[in-house]
């Protein structure tokens, strides 16, 4: 090997060792922002849904369909003002009943037993009995005269024996004086006997289901104490407390919302007297929706007034609450994207609401699914 050669191969290692040297020595270089491969999560694809930057929502139809999005096609009308009313729920005294004692006693089963609440009866059943009880000095008096009539009735017996025998030599009329007076002594002696033990029938004035029954068998009860109550569930009344004494000359319908089913009301007429600073309306109701109320349950009740306004009737379920605690509604601007709304409303009919404001006529708002919408983030 030439010494030029010599010359120029170590100048080569030497430079590469001086850039390992370098290469190893340098400090570690931190990705810039944006570059990071840590444990954030990764961004949410744009086929998804996802809540906007200003707060509408991109919903793909695939993700309508799953979620059973359905929409509702605002129009605008002439409605009629209304006012939601807190009512309760009480018996119909044309189509219910109360069962009560006459007098104090003890109860006992019927031919069908004890009825239990939600049975069937009907008009004139028997549904229990009441065993009546008395102080130990009225059962000794009524003792004491049974034995009293009881004794009479024998000397009254043999009286009329021996008249009969003579029937040839004594008057037809003691005679029959005589039979008359034996007859009266054995009707009031079973009388005294039938009191001593006797039992008051609680019947079914008519038929219905039992709302409720408050006793069991060997209970003691009061004279006048309620023991069974029977309404028919088809057939109640709503009590409504209205605060505007003027509301009761401007009553036009109403109606009673049970679940989402519309119940139309029959306004009876308002009371004279006061309760709880408020003037009862009584409203009566004949649905087989009402199966599902009872007795004492609070509604809401809708009366709508002979005034009106101009809206736009949109279903209750579409009205919802943002962060802010606004009324909203989602409102289907392009086929997959969909815009809160703050609306203005007022009461309807309890299955429709009133938007009096901040919806415009011809817009389609979500409906069924919009719960699921305002969840999206």
């Amino acid at each position: 090997m030439s010494m030029k050669t010599k010359t120029s191969f170590n100048r080569s290692g030497l430079a590469l060792a001086a850039t390992l040297l370098m290469a190893l020595s340098a400090p570690l270089s931190q990705a810039g922002p944006g570059h990071d491969h840590g444990d954030a999560p990764a961004a949410p694809t744009a086929n998804g849904p996802q809540r906007l930057p200003d707060g509408s929502v991109f919903l793909p139809k695939p993700a309508q369909r799953q979620l059973g999005l359905r929409t509702w096609v605002a129009e605008s009308s002439t409605l009629p003002r209304t006012l939601e009313l807190s009512g309760t729920v009480v018996m119909d005294p044309n189509a219910g009943g109360l069962v009560q004692a006459l007098v104090a006693g003890r109860i006992e089963p019927g031919p069908r037993g004890l009825p239990q609440p939600g049975q069937t009866v009907r008009k004139g059943e028997v549904l229990a009995y009441v065993r009546a009880a008395a102080a130990p000095i009225e059962q000794a008096n009524q003792a004491a005269q049974l034995a009293e009539l009881r004794a009479a009735r024998s000397l009254a017996d043999k009286r009329l024996a021996r008249l009969r025998e003579l029937a040839d030599t004594v008057p037809r009329r003691e005679i029959e004086a005589a039979e008359s007076e034996a007859a009266s002594l054995a009707e009031r002696a079973a009388a005294v006997a039938g009191g001593l033990s006797s039992r008051e029938a609680l019947v079914a004035p008519v038929a219905g289901v039992l709302a409720s029954a408050n006793v069991v068998s060997g209970q003691v009860v009061d004279a006048r104490e309620r023991v069974f109550e029977i309404v028919d569930p088809q057939r109640l009344r709503i009590e409504a407390l209205a605060y505007d004494s003027a509301l009761a000359l401007d009553v036009g319908a109403a109606a009673l919302a049970v679940g989402e089913q519309r119940v139309p009301l029959s306004f009876i007429g308002a009371a004279r007297s006061l309760r709880e600073q408020a003037l009862p309306l009584s409203f009566r109701a004949e649905s087989a929706a009402l199966a599902g109320l009872a007795l004492g349950q609070p509604v809401r009740v809708f009366v709508q007034t002979r005034t009106r306004i101009t809206a736009l009737a949109v279903p209750a379920a579409a009205l919802l609450k943002n962060p802010a605690n606004q009324s909203i509604l989602w409102v289907k601007t392009a086929p997959e994207r969909f815009e809160p709304r703050v609306v203005t409303v007022q009461p309807l009919d309890g299955v429709q609401l009133a938007v009096t404001s901040g919806l415009q006529a011809g817009e389609r708002v979500a409906v069924q699914g919009a719960s699921l919408i305002n969840q999206i983030r």
